[in-house]
């Protein structure tokens, strides 16, 4: 399998040094008090807004002890990387420009609030960068009054770090949606490669599937998995469970698992279902010849304006299926617009506070066990996917981007496709029960409400 170019472009290590008037005035920036943030622009791309921690003017940054912080990232295909290069030809370099505030982020009565400290703006040179890192600026830069150094009034000093590094990453596309057993293809520019099958099933057919190739486990075990994780919940009313669907390498073994363990059940007095009692997909993986619990996602729907599905993914040390697990992602998509699905352990940590068309970064692990840095979590690092989720009613064929260090045979890029079906299917699973599922999503003689 071969990866696509992409590169991640990357602003950290912000600080701000403010100075301190020598006679207390309403109009000047008091650092003790005043919150700062900056607007992060490169064109072409939504804006990143990020807080910029406020340091004394003595201080000096970075001072050894402090860890270096990504506060936002860009990723760059290919066709990105072209369009922004090419135009440098003709208007100059390529600029990130970045707008610095102090106050408290938001609208109020429709007019933004933040006063302007001062704008900075750095060239950037990416010619290249898809096979070399570059650094366009590390240090500080002095902004607004006095920035241009007439010498009349001090100017406040932003520390910044832009660079930019390869991020190459296998890119899969499937042909149908995953409901409908499509075939999954490594896409290079142009080219289509077909490298998996799905095949979605209801009931116990995943569980069978696991048995159909000879391998060292026993088969009940791993249907004891499944049935043992979701028996707590299986009880009759409105309620969506059985779904599965298994990634076939296109010699037809399985390598990959995803499969409904704790069922989609509707809040009592609601068509919803509730963030208080999620539905849970169990992902496996085949390894050293038997099968092994490798993720579980659990999905909602969230209440409230945004009426967004919300989701959380974590990790299962040691394979274990009871075991607690590590959360890599936890966010919220858009019900109607979709958005992806995104684990990037280098993420910009603000990813909270996008728009509900992305993400979930998590730069550090949470788990309700004392993993620490122990493995898994060491694992992943850096981008780890991206997957594509349609809203509702829409036509979705995921396309599923995985960072290459993370996929070192196919069983490592088939969990990943498994996982990227898990979560666009998470859409109808928690769909409002009083809205009809499409026949595909309906098993043979059951119809839901």
């Amino acid at each position: 399998m071969d990866p696509c170019p992409f590169v991640r472009l990357v602003v950290g290590n912000l600080a701000l040094k403010i100075p301190v008037a020598a006679r207390p005035s309403p109009t000047v920036v008091h650092p003790s008090t005043s919150p700062c943030f900056c607007k992060i622009r490169l064109k072409n791309f939504p804006q990143q807004m990020v807080v910029v921690p406020l340091i004394p003017p003595e201080n000096a940054f970075p001072d050894g002890r402090q860890a270096h912080t990504i506060a936002a990232s860009f990723h760059l295909t290919a066709s990105d990387l072209d369009r922004l290069v090419s135009k440098s030809i003709f208007a100059g370099k390529p600029h990130m420009k970045i707008a610095i505030y102090t106050g408290r982020r938001g609208t109020t009565c429709g007019v933004s609030s933040g006063r302007l400290i001062g704008k900075v703006s750095v060239p950037l040179d990416l010619a290249g960068t898809e096979s070399r890192s570059a650094v366009f600026h590390n240090g500080w830069i002095s902004v607004g009054k006095g920035a241009k150094g007439d010498g009349a009034t001090a100017s406040a000093q932003l520390h910044l770090s832009v660079w930019a590094e390869p991020d190459p990453r296998f890119v899969f596309e499937f042909e149908g949606e995953p409901e409908c057993s499509p075939q999954v293809s490594l896409i290079q520019g142009s080219i289509r490669q077909p490298v998996f099958t799905c095949k979605f099933s209801f009931g116990n057919n995943g569980d069978r599937t696991m048995g159909s190739r000879s391998m060292h486990s026993d088969p009940s075990n791993s249907r004891s998995w499944l049935s043992s994780l979701g028996s707590e919940r299986e009880r009759p009313g409105k309620e969506r469970k059985g779904w599965s669907i298994t990634v076939h390498e296109l010699s037809g073994s399985p390598v990959a698992l995803a499969s409904i363990v704790t069922p989609f059940v509707a809040c009592p007095g609601s068509d919803r279902v509730s963030r208080s009692n999620p539905g849970a997909w169990l992902i496996l993986r085949l390894g050293d010849g038997t099968w092994k619990p490798w993720g579980r996602l659990e999905a909602w729907r969230e209440r409230g304006s945004s009426d967004g599905l919300g989701y959380r993914f974590e990790l299962l040390p040691d394979m274990s299926a009871t075991a607690a697990g590590i959360v890599l992602a936890e966010s919220t998509l858009s019900t109607s617009k979709g958005g992806k699905f995104v684990i990037d352990m280098a993420g910009n940590g603000n990813g909270r506070s996008m728009p509900a068309s992305s993400t979930s970064p998590v730069c550090s692990p949470q788990s309700s066990g004392d993993y620490g840095h122990l493995w898994p979590f060491a694992a992943y690092r850096g981008f780890v996917i991206s997957s594509t989720v349609e809203g509702e009613g829409k036509c979705s064929r995921p396309v599923v981007e995985v960072g290459v260090q993370h996929v070192g045979c196919s069983e490592d890029a088939a969990v990943f496709v498994a996982l990227s079906a898990a979560i666009d299917m998470s859409m109808d699973a928690c769909k409002l029960f009083s809205h009809k599922l499409r026949k595909e999503l309906c098993p043979p003689q059951q119809e839901f409400i």
